[in-house]
């Protein structure tokens, strides 16, 4: 028997056992910070993908949203992976677990895997453009007037941010500093620069001109 949660902003959680037993994984093996912060990735991406026109999966999105930032746990943070990889390969677990049809795994699992990759999600699927959307929301501020004042109060207000900017920094630095050679390539070797001394990030040219190849 699920719980059926309230409606915020317009918008609540499906009332799905799929759904409820997502919600309880996290809220069991994350953070306050990350559980918070994944809820809200949700509300804000369903609303976006309201403000696009977008025809979406809510149960979909629900799954990508809750499971995106499970790879930043101490438990993967030995496997020399990049953590959106790791995230994507537990919610694809959680799925596979529940039965869940294959194309319905791929939507989710590349929507995870994709959610530091700016430019590219946009252009795919909805549950993919909208998990990407809700993080950059919260995490960036990207499209921030899109949503009104009252909505994001209501959404913070169920799901608080307190300090968030600081803790979620934190929190990327502690799940990737432990595989610095994950970064080559995306957003993540800016985090790693502000706050790991030494680190070096990787560079596109420099591997090019060291290839083996003589010319």
């Amino acid at each position: 028997m699920t719980v059926q949660e309230k409606v915020t902003a317009g918008v609540t959680v499906p009332d799905t056992k799929l759904a409820t037993e997502a919600t309880e994984l996290v809220r069991d093996t994350t953070s306050d910070l990350i559980y918070h912060h994944s809820r809200r990735v949700y509300w804000f991406g369903s609303l976006q993908g309201r403000n696009r026109g977008l025809s979406f999966d809510p149960e979909l999105l629900y799954i990508g949203a809750m499971f995106h930032d499970l790879g930043l746990g101490e438990a993967h943070r030995g496997s020399g992976r990049r953590f959106e990889v790791d995230s994507a390969d537990e919610a694809r677990r959680f799925l596979q677990g529940h039965g869940v049809p294959e194309d319905s795994i791929r939507r989710v699992w590349t929507a995870i895997a994709l959610h530091t990759t700016p430019g590219i999600p946009e252009f795919m699927e909805p549950e993919v453009a909208l998990v990407t959307a809700g993080v950059e929301y919260d995490v960036l501020g990207i499209g921030y007037a899109d949503i009104g004042e009252a909505a994001r109060a209501e959404i913070t207000a169920l799901h608080p941010r307190p300090d968030f900017k600081r803790r979620i920094l934190q929190a990327f630095t502690e799940g990737i500093a432990p595989r610095p050679e994950t970064t080559f390539g995306n957003v993540k070797a800016d985090v790693l620069e502000h706050f790991v001394p030494g680190f070096i990030r990787g560079d596109f040219v420099e591997v090019i001109q060291s290839s083996p190849w003589p010319e």
